[in-house]
């Protein structure tokens, strides 16, 4: 964010660091100016994030290189979509087909060194804030959960699928109130029969009728939190709310049975776990779940022996045409596949296409903001194990839906795919897209504990194109 942007912002809200400092001891001041930035209805009512976590090669998939260096060059060539002059990689034959739908956001970027690893790169996707300061942040999940709740009253505003990979435990609550914290489905493969979210029942030995006895004695012991008007008090009770809500609300099983599903689309999106994750995501937000994340990787199966490890994470052998475990592989290899097979790329491609074709034809993408993002992008040179290292400097990501300009490219890298030249954006340009298409007032500050106002994306603006 530029200096002029930052000081545009503070002045605004009329606080330097002595009226900060100030604003801390007058919760009047506070919410007379919150009183002035109020929330509106925006083009997006939900909003659906596919993170596809380990940090996807751009010059491989949206971003081809055909005129880089020999040792940089991908074996992948370009092709043409269905909008004129706009190419991606052969890797992507399906979702050329739906370029009209999308803009591709080819000049992301970030370059404090701590993003530079998975763990805190994920981190500042999920919330849009660079992390490592003094302040936790909320993910941006938790802050819209926050904010403007759900329409669905009997599953949780935030939720994220299957979130069990390494990664998903990055996803942070920060100081927003417990009833905003993510839920996990959990589930190594959706792809599997039968697949269930845990805990979705009663217990049999309880039963309905002594489950709502325990609740009026949980509410008769906690008579003394009607009265208290925190909201960490508030958030604990919308959560015991919600449970009682989902626990007892059939509609709650029926929302994650993707065997509710056609044999023909569950086909169109792919048989496997990506596929049907992203399926999975497609019925939450016909649910009006307001905010869904898919958390893809693929898990252990008898289709993929000793695949444990089927990220984006190619620091080895990115090109091979099974495994990556190939000798002379560092150890990265273990688990995962080269990135043109059909466990990886194969895979997103059919089941993205599917996703956008599928919200298109049932009119949710009218009002939908779906983001498929990744952390960060690969190195333009190969390595000495043939795999590209981590490289936050230039990647891509997409945005459909919502009123998001279909059939344009945003930005550009130079010829290496290694800087970007035109128009960059950060992740925390990126939250402050989200917030704005949801109608959330960026000029209006969160509470942090000590009642300090937070403003949701304080370095960053909306990425004017996509509106």
């Amino acid at each position: 964010m530029s200096l002029a942007k930052s000081e545009s912002r503070r002045n605004f809200l009329g606080i330097g660091v002595a009226g900060g400092l100030a604003l801390l001891h007058n919760s009047n001041a506070v919410a007379a100016i919150e009183g002035q930035h109020r929330d509106r209805p925006g083009r997006a009512k939900n909003v659906l994030v596919i993170l596809e976590q380990g940090g996807m090669s751009h010059t491989d998939t949206w971003d081809p290189k055909p005129d880089t260096l020999v040792q940089q060059l991908s074996p992948y060539k370009p092709i043409s979509t269905n909008v004129p002059g706009i190419q991606f990689t052969e890797l992507l034959p399906h979702t050329s087909r739906i370029a009209d739908k999308l803009s591709v956001i080819r000049s992301m970027h970030h370059t404090t060194g701590v993003t530079n690893g998975h763990p805190k790169g994920t981190q500042y996707t999920l919330s849009g804030h660079v992390p490592g300061g003094a302040l936790e942040m909320p993910d941006i999940g938790s802050v819209v959960a926050h904010r403007i709740g759900s329409k669905c009253n009997y599953l949780p505003p935030y939720i994220m699928a299957p979130g069990n990979s390494e990664q998903a435990k990055e996803s942070r609550l920060g100081f927003m109130p417990f009833d905003a914290k993510v839920f996990k489905t959990g589930g190594r493969d959706l792809s599997q029969s039968g697949w269930k979210v845990p805990g979705l029942g009663l217990n049999k030995a309880i039963g309905e009728s002594r489950f709502l006895k325990r609740l009026d004695l949980l509410s008769n012991l906690d008579v003394g939190l009607p009265n208290n008007r925190s909201d960490e008090a508030a958030g604990w009770v919308k959560a015991i709310e919600q449970a009682e809500e989902g626990l007892l609300n059939p509609k709650t099983k029926t929302a994650f049975d993707l065997e509710q599903e056609s044999d023909k689309l569950r086909d169109d999106y792919g048989r496997g776990h990506r596929g049907q994750c992203y399926l999975l995501g497609r019925r939450l937000i016909e649910q009006d779940v307001r905010f869904v994340t898919i958390d893809v990787r693929e898990p252990l199966t008898e289709k993929t022996p000793g695949g444990t490890n089927l990220n984006w994470d190619h620091h080895d052998f990115i090109y091979a045409k099974g495994t990556c475990n190939l000798p002379g592989a560092g150890g990265g290899g273990r688990g995962r596949y080269g990135i043109g097979t059909w466990w990886m790329m194969g895979s997103v491609d059919q089941a993205f296409a599917a996703l956008i074709n599928d919200m298109d034809n049932r009119g949710l993408l009218e009002d939908t903001l779906v983001c498929f993002v990744t952390e960060f992008g690969r190195t333009p040179k190969l390595n000495k194990a043939q795999g590209r290292d981590h490289w936050s400097r230039a990647y891509s990501i997409v945005m459909a839906g919502a009123g998001v300009p279909g059939g344009q490219v945003i930005g550009a890298t130079d010829q290496q795919g290694a800087f970007v030249t035109e128009r960059p954006y950060t992740p925390d340009d990126y939250a402050a897209t989200v917030y704005k298409k949801l109608g959330l007032n960026l000029e209006k500050t969160l509470r942090a504990p000590d009642g300090r106002p937070i403003l949701l994306a304080a370095n960053g603006a909306p990425i004017k194109e996509v509106f």
